[in-house]
């Protein structure tokens, strides 16, 4: 999964983002709406972390301009403004949650990790696949109750395969999903990382096909 976070302080915007690297997601990290919307007009995201308090404008203008353009993207607002009447405004504005700073970066992690998966279908937290089990939230694989023991990288990429089960997955969304814009990663790191997974999977009956010239389907079960 890839996130957009929009902060202007540096080192919350570095806490903020070591702390979903480390569960596996690809963040870019921008510190104002001009680089914002840039980002958001050259790449596909799966949730917005956004201050409102940016040194170029003010973050509900970027949230009425992606809910003009009819996007869905999932927005989670940052911000100290603590009133009701803020946190009114930002979610009629088109804010799909809030959160009022100083914040803990656990709750941020659940909130998120829940914006996510109702972008992408209202799945639950743990998604099932004949004997596998993935718990999205305590980022944990399991083979008929046995926790695999997988880096975070795979982690991300099984969680993506998964999510769309029985479906093609082409190389290039895996690859803009796992990596942020500053990792130097191509194509053929997909493919080594699809093959690790795989040497982990197979032997349990769960098969990643490879669709010549297209991507990846985990075959359903």
């Amino acid at each position: 999964m890839r996130l957009l976070l929009v902060e202007d302080n540096e080192t919350l915007a570095a806490n903020v983002a070591k702390t979903f690297r480390a569960k596996g997601y690809a963040v870019d990290a921008v510190g104002t709406a001009d680089d914002a919307r840039a980002a958001l007009g050259t790449q596909p995201y799966d949730l917005l972390i956004l201050d409102l308090g940016l040194p170029d404008g003010d973050g509900l203008d970027l949230v009425r301009r992606l809910r003009r353009a009819r996007s869905r993207l999932p927005v989670l607002v940052l911000t100290a403004r603590a009133s009701l009447q803020s946190r009114v405004t930002g979610l009629n504005t088109g804010a799909d949650d809030y959160l009022v700073k100083p914040f803990a970066l656990e709750e941020l992690e659940a909130r998120a990790g829940a914006l996510i998966r109702r972008g992408v279908g209202g799945s639950g937290a743990v998604l099932s696949h004949g004997r596998l089990t993935l718990d999205t939230a305590g980022r944990i694989a399991a083979l008929e109750g046995v926790a695999l023991d997988l880096p975070r990288r795979e982690l991300c990429l099984l969680e993506l395969l998964l999510l769309r089960a029985g479906q093609v997955v082409q190389k290039q969304v895996l690859l803009e999903k796992l990596f942020s814009y500053d990792e130097d990663a191509g194509l053929n790191a997909i493919e080594i990382y699809v093959h690790r997974l795989r040497k982990k999977l197979e032997p349990a009956g769960i098969r990643i096909r490879t669709i010549r010239g297209l991507g990846y389907l985990l075959e359903n079960p």
